[in-house]
Order: structure tokens, then C-alpha cells, then sequence
């Protein structure tokens, strides 16, 4: 069997993290197995829908890197294949008009409810031949009322359902248009799914809509229904934990390897291994692996992991992350060389891309001033002489890279009896504005001889006028 998954967001919201692993199961069980991974839009709520939750979808999947084979398909634009079934149905008897109104179905529900009974549609209108004048129907499924149906869900295993505990759904409202479960049963047989992995919320749908897969005739494909992600205090994920879109992740600087890892770990694993590539997860995932329990959140691993990722990370991988966090910061950079020297040498020392662009500003623009607890302990007196020593050194060198560098800082330090860092650290200072960055010959490296100098005359000047 050709393996096809398909990933179904609904647009009335923005794309979250839970939707993202459902996603990521999705294409990587296609991927393994040489298959293919269908888009789809469910944007048959047309009042919620909106075109905002629809390019956070878009361009957190573009982002993530989980490229579709087909689609995206809109259910908006399937009308009238839906009415097509929808007609079909009626003609065979598979599905009636229901002329029920808004009142009686509220009597019928508390009448059951006063009776300890669990509400569902008593099917009254299932033998109705003669329309009601002044009512528009709505057209309901005409379930089985016997037997049962048995989702073979991969990861919960046999889930029985009661045909009489499944009530008659309404596929099609009563101004004609068709309701979420039966659009997803047509499209799921129209664009040949094989395998619905997706949350366990839906569980409750799932034999109503084999029911009406069974009544098109066909088979309905293989289910896995994914446990929950809880937030970290072990309740339903919800606003209150954090990002409520994927791109704020991205905005945040996590890398989109990094995310993908952290979210396939929650519920899947592959012995102790944390880090994954996502070769690596496409090579080791199988759906038949996933935990039937629901993960919680963890920001601090996902923060450890993110960092895990960033440290085996190219210079140039790291590169292609830091443009828009810098440029969020209001820098543009044109130097690609520089900005691959400044992530190689500020990768070991950044959990998110972001706390990169923020250490890393300097090497792009002059500094606002100084820290100023820095600079009343290493620009002083003391060290201008040091610094001005340093200044007429670095003033002579034919060769600015790291290890001549290195050499004229050791010599200005030895010369002047003191330890290296009585050198390195005023000099950090006085070319960063601050206590914090790379080497400090790395650091000179990137800002170049001509920045260097300048930067370096300021603070001598600063520390003689004190």
C-alpha cells in the first residue's frame, strides 16, 4: 500500500506547537516509508476562518521545512463534490432531511438529560416523508443503530464504539453547507489517504466517520490518534503556557531542527537519544512507537535542546537564522563573511538564535556606551596605558588574524608585568562596551583593524578625561 498522510489544520485559529507535532508525525512516517504528505486547509467554518491563521500555517510549515507533496487543498473550494456525495447519499437512503427545530432539539436534550440518558439526536425525523412549510433542513447521516463499529487505532489499540451511542450526525447545515466531519470522510477517500494521524481529540469522530466512509463504499484508511501536549503545570496546552503561534518560536530564535527534535521526543523516542537530525527522525520514526500517554512541556529542555542544536550547527547554517534576528534589531548586513565569523564564535555561548543578535550587535554598530560597571573597574587610569600600548601595537600589524592578535595582547601583557587579562578584559570593554564576548582576539578579528582602532582611541580618551 502507498503510504499517504495528509495534515488538516483549520484556520480559525493560529498554528500552535500541538498541531505542529501532528504534523511532523505525519511527514516523517511518509517520508520514511517513500510516500507522500498532503496539505489541507479545513476552512469550512467560513465565519472563524481567517486569512491570518492561514499564513501562519503557510509560512510555519514553509519555516519548519516540512514541505508538502500536494496541496493545500481548501475545503471551500470542494462545495460541489461535497454536494455531490450529499445527493448521493439521499438518493440511496444513507442520509434524510431533518426538519427539527432549534426548540425541539433543546427539549429533546434536556428531556434525556432529565432522564440521566447522554443526549443525542433520537432520529425522529428519520421516517419523515413530507417536508415542514417555513423550515429549511439540515441533512443528517443515517448511522447504523446496530452493532458496533472497532477503530484499529495504531496507538491505543481496538477502541469499540456502540452503533446506538453514535446518533445521525448533520453533514450538510440548513443553508447547504457541508459540516467538518463529512468533508474530511470525502476528502480522505477523494485524496487516497492511507494513514489519519492526528490528535486524540478526534477519537470521538473517528467511527462516525468510518461509517461514512463504509457508506461510499470504500475502506477506510489506517488511524493513529496522537496523545496530548499538557503545559508544564500538566494541564490542557493553552494561551496562558506561551507562544500561541509557531512563528513565535521562530521570532524567538529557536531553530526550526531544534523544535522539530523537541516536539518528536514528546511521545516518541528512540532509546536514550535525544538529539535527533531530522534525517535521523526520518530514518528512525515509526508511528507504531508512539506513547499512548500525554508529554507535558518543558521550556527548559526545549531551551537545552534548541542550544544542543545551535552547538552542531554550521557557521553558515547559523548564518541563515541570524538575518532576521539581526535585522529585527534594526541591522543589515551585507558582510556574509562576518556574519558567519560572528555565529561561529557566539555559538557556544547563545540558547536561542535571538541572545545571538542581542550579544552580538557590536560587531555590527558602534555600541550606545558602556556598561557602566564595566567600564568603572577596566577604562580607568591604571589601563590606559595598557590600552594605549595595545592601540600602537595593533596600529603596526601586517597581519590581523586571530593568532597574531593573540601574540600582541600576550606582548603588551608581559611587557607591562601584568596577567593577560588585565589586558584582554579592558580592551573588551573598550572595543564592546561591555564585560561579555568571544576570545578577545576573535572578537578583534571580526570588528577588523579599522573599527578596532577607532573604538579603542575612544576609550583611551575616555580614560584620560576621567
Amino acid at each position: 500500500m502507498s503510504v499517504r498522510t495528509r495534515f488538516a489544520p483549520s484556520p480559525t485559529g493560529l498554528l500552535h506547537i500541538g498541531g505542529v507535532r501532528t504534523a511532523l508525525f505525519c511527514w516523517l512516517y511518509a517520508r520514511r516509508l517513500g510516500g507522500e504528505f498532503i496539505l489541507r486547509i479545513e476552512d469550512t467554518d467560513r465565519e472563524r476562518s481567517t486569512d491570518e491563521a492561514i499564513r501562519v500555517i503557510l509560512d510555519g510549515m514553509a519555516w519548519l521545512g516540512l514541505d508538502h507533496d500536494e496541496g493545500p487543498y481548501y475545503q471551500t473550494r470542494r462545495f460541489d463534490r461535497y454536494a455531490e456525495v450529499i445527493a448521493q447519499f439521499l438518493r440511496e437512503d444513507k442520509a434524510y432531511h431533518c426538519y427539527c427545530t432549534k426548540e425541539e432539539l433543546e427539549e429533546m436534550r434536556a428531556a434525556q438529560l432529565a432522564r440521566k440518558e447522554k443526549p443525542r439526536y433520537d432520529g425522529r425525523c428519520r421516517e419523515r416523508a413530507a417536508p415542514r412549510d417555513g423550515i429549511a433542513p439540515v441533512v443528517r447521516f443515517r448511522n447504523p443503530d446496530h452493532g458496533s463499529v472497532v477503530v484499529m487505532d495504531v496507538v491505543h489499540g481496538p477502541i469499540t464504539f456502540a452503533s446506538a451511542e453514535l446518533d445521525d450526525l448533520i453533514i450538510a447545515r440548513s443553508d447547504g453547507t457541508p459540516t467538518y466531519n463529512f468533508c474530511v470522510v470525502v476528502d480522505d477517500h477523494d485524496m487516497r489517504i492511507s494513514h489519519v494521524i492526528r490528535g486524540d481529540d478526534h477519537i470521538n469522530n473517528t467511527p462516525r466517520q468510518i461509517n461514512m466512509l463504509r457508506a461510499m463504499g470504500v475502506t477506510p484508511p489506517v488511524y493513529a490518534h496522537l496523545p496530548m501536549i499538557l503545559g508544564p503545570d500538566g494541564t490542557k496546552l493553552s494561551k496562558r503556557h506561551g507562544a500561541v503561534s509557531v512563528l513565535q518560536y521562530r521570532d524567538a530564535g529557536f531553530l526550526p531542527v531544534a523544535l522539530l527534535n523537541y516536539l518528536g521526543r514528546l511521545g516518541w523516542s528512540h532509546g536514550d537519544q535525544e538529539i535527533f537530525t531530522l534525517e535521523e527522525m526520518i530514518r528512525l520514526f515509526d508511528i507504531t512507537d508512539v506513547n499512548k500517554s500525554a508529554s507535558a512541556l518543558n521550556p527548559d529542555k526545549l531551551l537545552w535542546t534548541n542550544q544542543q542544536h545551535i552547538l552542531r550547527a554550521t557557521g553558515e547554517e547559523l548564518a541563515d537564522h541570524l538575518t532576521p534576528q539581526l535585522e529585527a534589531l534594526g541591522v543589515a548586513v551585507s558582510d556574509r563573511g562576518r556574519l558567519v565569523a560572528v555565529a561561529r564564535a557566539q555559538q557556544e555561548r547563545a540558547r536561542t538564535m535571538k541572545e545571538m543578535a542581542e550579544a552580538s550587535l557590536f560587531f555590527f554598530r558602534d555600541p550606545p556606551g558602556y556598561d557602566e560597571k564595566a567600564a568603572a573597574k577596566h577604562l580607568t587610569r591604571d589601563t590606559a596605558p595598557l590600552l594605549a600600548a595595545l592601540r600602537d601595537r595593533l596600529a603596526a600589524l601586517e597581519d590581523w588574524r586571530t593568532p597574531a592578535l593573540h601574540a600582541a595582547v600576550s606582548a603588551v601583557a608581559a611587557e607591562g608585568s601584568v596577567a593577560l587579562g588585565k589586558v584582554a578584559q579592558p580592551v573588551r570593554v573598550a572595543v564592546t562596551g561591555g564585560p561579555v564576548s568571544p576570545p578577545i582576539d576573535v572578537t578583534l578579528e571580526i570588528l577588523g583593524r579599522g573599527t578596532t582602532l577607532e573604538r579603542l582611541d575612544r576609550a583611551i580618551a575616555r580614560t584620560n578625561a576621567s
